[in-house]
């Protein structure tokens, strides 16, 4: 295990992995992003990102078909887009739609394009795309009215179920096949300061995205949402809240209602601030307040259970 010590002046908020797990980038109320390459049990600074005004929240590498990109999201209500090219990195972009904080920023999965997510403490998220000629027009949608923490895309597919019909002389219809098809639908879930978690679709007729539903279970503010990036048997969304509780909320169509089960009925010792799922998608991280990670999955009847523990 890497353990990289005095990598910021101040807090650090975030830390991801490349697609490779090659690069590590972090961010900080230093306003700064470093970059590491980590090799084994060694790492190595390789360049340290200034732009941001402000507290850098979240960072995200791009797909690495469309080269080497990072997006980072401030406090200064600024979105940086930053690309290496040659070993130097340059910023490439800035999206400045927002009227406060940006607190989350997430690229799409990769068949869509260059595509970002970004969810802001004015109660907006704006999907950008970004081109070889520019920016495209950003679409804005009002998510939650007091500000929005966090926003996930779903994976680019998902599995539908396909009845097969033929008519017959007299008008009626009889199933001759009920095979699973795969159907692209782009959407992504949002989670608010105003307790709800709000998933969304893309609307070919509006050319925009609507509400597909608002669930409701948390009592205080959504910290953080997170959809498993795999397509399995159902879809799965994770919600993680300042009021110490985990939902896990389950969806076996798209069709279909979205069905709540509790992580767990006690509450966790302090608040949840993030949640992240495993590239199976079958193994989910939290953390919190405590300052541990926790481990979770699910069993074969459908409830949760600890799977380890990480403690610092």
């Amino acid at each position: 295990m890497v353990s990289i010590t005095n990598a910021h002046n101040e807090l650090i908020y975030d830390a991801v992995l490349d697609y490779y797990g090659k690069r590590l980038a972090t961010c900080s109320s230093d306003k700064t992003i470093k970059i590491f390459e980590v090799d084994g049990e060694s790492y190595k600074l390789v360049e340290t990102l200034e732009g941001h005004e402000g507290p850098v929240w979240r960072v995200d590498w791009a797909h690495p078909k469309f080269g080497t990109i990072l997006a980072s999201c401030s406090y200064d209500g600024k979105v940086i887009i930053w690309k290496e090219e040659n070993g130097r990195w340059s910023q490439i972009a800035t999206h400045a739609v927002h009227s406060a904080s940006v607190n989350s920023v997430k690229w799409a999965p990769h068949e869509y394009g260059v595509v970002l997510l970004c969810a802001s403490s004015d109660g907006k998220v704006s999907i950008v795309e970004f081109k070889e000629n520019g920016i495209s027009t950003p679409t804005v949608i009002d998510a939650h009215a007091i500000g929005v923490n966090s926003a996930s895309w779903a994976p680019a597919t998902i599995q539908e179920e396909t009845v097969l019909s033929t008519n017959n002389a007299d008008a009626t219809s009889s199933t001759t096949g009920g095979n699973k098809s795969v159907k692209e639908l782009r959407r992504f879930v949002t989670g608010g300061a105003d307790n709800l978690v709000k998933v969304w679709n893309y609307d070919e007729t509006a050319k925009t995205y609507v509400i597909e539903a608002t669930l409701q279970g948390h009592s205080d503010w959504v910290r953080d949402v997170a959809w498993s990036p795999s397509v399995l048997l159902r879809s799965y969304i994770a919600s993680v809240s300042q009021d110490k509780t985990c939902i896990i909320w389950t969806q076996a169509d798209s069709k279909d209602p979205w069905k709540k089960t509790l992580l767990q009925e006690e509450k966790f010792p302090d608040v949840l601030w993030r949640a992240s799922w495993s590239l199976s998608g079958n193994i989910l991280a939290l953390s919190g307040g405590d300052n541990k990670v926790t481990l979770w999955k699910e069993n074969l009847e459908g409830s949760w259970e600890p799977a380890g523990e990480v403690e610092q």
